[in-house]
């Protein structure tokens, strides 16, 4: 009760005020919309080689993409290049995605709060879109010339997603933040949708193995999206010409106690002595960590160890991330609707949906020792965990939005950062520790990231420059 009664409450509404502005059909819709497909897009372009690496390293093709082919040698055109690369070789290649993008998170972030969202997150994409055209001539030239590739591939995807919280802070009413930010969100999900079945899909995109014509593809398209992204997206409701008046006047009206973005300066000694900063970025890191293991491990422990063929269960193996997505968007209506009932206050909300995304799942991961040798269950429990933790969409990830909006940009880069450094660590230790090991490891980092969060996590708007006041 205390807790709550110091927590951030969104201002009340003129009644009938909420009917006037519906969310949908609207232009914050809209723009959720536009971010939906952006960020799908981003994740699709990031997971590109990785889609095709293993069709691109499993031929008898004599030759790479390049070469002068004669007549007689067109039908080598409909098999895929091959590339003598070692498993180890291919996980370098891969991993080196994550040395660049874990730099550009805050800086990122810190740049959108300066020049705009919209230009970071655009310039972003496009960067990656280009990017990803010269992944074909890179892995000819060999595999130095693709990591460094693929680090520049991080370093221009790792400003979009601080960029977007920059653009929610000016467009994201909050009793609707929940809802909007997790649309978007979603988005990031159907980026990674084909990588469980990563062959297969490529093959039913590209049935003739023309993977220099799928990385095109991939980067054609992001490249004509950012076009629209630039003439449709707009930095605030206050330069978008088609807004309604009334749509207008309710977003700003509802953002009018959190000030403006931030100048070149930060308050980051303040940041480093928040405790409902820590308090979130400790719950991002662990949560992150059981997420990267369920995506990269999972299917590894479902292979190996129960023999159960991806490929040929492409939609079951999928039903994970199908989950995953759909969660992230009910997760968001519900938390709004609390919020809007005034059912639970801020602080509870967000509490209330990380413990749901951090207790479930770690039950489901603990239990998967004690199935047996069932693959069927297991994908049960897989499901039921990807699907579950999507609830932290609409807790620890929007709580940025909640302390600082201000900085949400930069606070995301700060907090995504911890959270990649989990990525690059929780493969590695699950193989050094054994399967039943890391599943405990992941259950017990989640425990103890939920009651830290609890305990010092907050939706208190924090006054770090002297500029922003506690809203009760």
């Amino acid at each position: 009760g205390a807790q709550c009664a110091q927590t951030t409450r969104p201002p009340l509404l003129v009644p009938g005020q909420l009917s006037a502005c519906p969310w949908l059909c609207s232009a914050r819709s809209g723009l959720a919309l536009l971010l939906h497909v952006s960020l799908f897009l981003a994740y699709a372009l990031r997971v590109s080689l990785s889609i095709a690496i293993v069709a691109m390293t499993n031929s008898s093709h004599p030759r790479g993409w390049s070469g002068n082919l004669c007549l007689t040698d067109v039908f080598y055109l409909l098999q895929p290049p091959m590339y003598n690369w070692s498993a180890e070789t291919q996980g370098i290649v891969l991993s080196s995605f994550f040395y660049g993008y874990g730099l550009t998170q805050a800086l990122g972030g810190y740049c959108s709060g300066l020049f705009g969202g919209k230009p970071i997150l655009g310039s972003g994409l496009l960067l990656s879109s280009l990017l990803t055209l010269l992944l074909p001539p890179a892995a000819e030239l060999g595999v130095g010339v693709l990591m460094g590739l693929q680090v520049l591939l991080g370093l221009a995807e790792g400003v979009i997603f601080p960029a977007q919280y920059t653009l929610w802070a000016k467009w994201a009413p909050p009793l609707e933040r929940s809802r909007l930010m997790n649309i978007a969100d979603a988005g990031k999900k159907r980026g990674l949708f084909p990588t469980p079945n990563s062959v297969s899909f490529s093959l039913f995109i590209f049935p003739h193995s023309l993977f220099c014509f799928f990385f095109r593809f991939a980067g054609g398209v992001g490249c004509a999206w950012c076009l629209c992204w630039f003439l449709l997206v707009h930095e605030d409701p206050a330069r978008h010409p088609w807004i309604s008046a009334g749509e207008q006047e309710y977003i700003v009206a509802s953002l009018a106690h959190q000030g403006s973005s931030h100048g070149h300066s930060l308050p980051l000694m303040a940041m480093a002595k928040s405790l409902p900063l820590w308090a979130i970025t400790i719950a991002c890191f662990c949560t992150d960590w059981m997420f990267y293991m369920l995506l990269t491990s999972m299917p590894t422990f479902l292979s190996n160890v129960l023999h159960f063929d991806l490929q040929e269960n492409g939609l079951l193996s999928s039903l994970p991330y199908i989950g995953n997505g759909l969660g992230h968007i009910l997760a968001g209506l519900l938390a709004d609707f609390l919020l809007a009932r005034r059912v639970l206050c801020t602080a509870a909300v967000r509490k209330l949906f990380s413990a749901l995304g951090m207790l479930l799942p770690a039950a489901f991961l603990l239990a998967v020792p004690y199935v047996g040798c069932s693959s069927t269950a297991v994908v049960v429990l897989l499901t039921l965990a990807l699907t579950i933790i999507s609830t932290t969409g609409a807790g620890i990830n929007i709580n940025h939005m909640d302390i600082a909006p201000r900085y949400a940009g930069f606070l995301l880069g700060i907090t995504n950062t911890f959270g990649i450094a989990a990525g690059i660590v929780a493969p590695t230790a699950d193989l050094q520790t054994g399967w039943r090991n890391a599943f405990f490891l992941s259950a017990a980092l989640n425990l103890f990231g939920l009651i830290f969060y609890v305990a010092f996590g907050s939706g208190t708007i924090q006054d770090w420059a002297g500029e922003d006041t506690a809203v009760q």
